[in-house]
């Protein structure tokens, strides 16, 4: 892991539930030869010098970290517990094993009854014990209220997915806001005088549980960031012919993309 100079977000995945390419398609965008076609589910990396965290755990972290060369993480911060978003998790045992204590992961309750079930064998007191075997981890209960972490203060969001409330992050002047097709006003005001938004907008065509890019657009016209990365992306945008039509300050998100904090 490097030690960078000043904090920064790395945008591990950047694609829809199913990834891009998407099995079975053979459309030019799951064909394209560009890399910034290629989107793993959406995940982040935020890094503060040598401490660091993730924003959720996408079924392809480990292949996300180890193309990064992230070597640790201090703790993991979910937005919501959709199958993409949490899947990963089981891969957080090798920084159990090597801390040889259990990762924090930060969430709302409601997160935290779906991650105890889906992955039950982690909290079965039965279960084997050994450190290789299962991850250990310990909630931390968010809300609506800042809280410090690696020496950064996050500022959860509350966005609207559908009908399911989750959670958007804002970090100094930077946001990150995935799944959501509803930010309530109470949020807006949240997300005032930003330099860098990173929104969700899955396709041009209205979804019943994201923004597609037209309302995507009308947020931004609305709280003016300085600079706009649209995430969450299906195999339906290509990068370099959406670029082009989107209005200047706007643009695709792609993995791996460095954003300072």
């Amino acid at each position: 892991m490097s030690s960078a100079t000043f904090p920064s977000m790395t945008l591990l995945g950047t694609g829809t539930s199913m990834g891009v390419p998407m099995i079975g398609c053979d459309c030019h965008v799951c064909k394209s030869t560009n890399s910034k076609n290629n989107r793993m589910r959406t995940g982040v990396w935020v890094q503060n010098g040598d401490q660091s965290f993730l924003i959720d755990t996408p079924p392809e972290m480990r292949i996300q970290l180890v193309r990064d060369n992230v070597r640790d993480i201090d703790a993991v911060v979910y937005t919501h517990a959709h199958a993409d978003h949490i899947m990963g998790l089981d891969d957080l045992r090798i920084f159990c094993f090597r801390k040889k204590q259990p990762v924090p992961l930060y969430c709302e309750d409601v997160v935290e009854e779906t991650i105890r079930r889906t992955f039950s064998y982690a909290f079965d007191e039965h279960s084997l014990k050994s450190l290789h075997s299962k991850p250990k981890l310990i909630f931390q209960e968010i809300g609506l209220n800042p809280f410090q972490l690696c020496g950064l203060t996050v500022q959860p969001i509350r966005l609207i997915h559908g009908r399911l409330p989750v959670l958007g992050f804002r970090i100094n002047d930077v946001a990150f806001c995935t799944d959501v097709s509803e930010i309530p006003e109470e949020s807006l005001a949240l997300l005032q005088g930003l330099k860098v938004l990173v929104l969700g907008a899955i396709r041009d065509e209205p979804h019943p549980t994201h923004f597609n890019i037209e309302q995507a657009l009308e947020v931004v016209a609305q709280l003016k960031p300085r600079e706009t990365y649209l995430t969450h992306v299906s195999h339906s945008l290509e990068y370099e012919e959406t670029n082009a039509r989107l209005p200047d300050g706007v643009k695709l998100s792609y993995d791996q993309q460095v954003i300072r904090l």
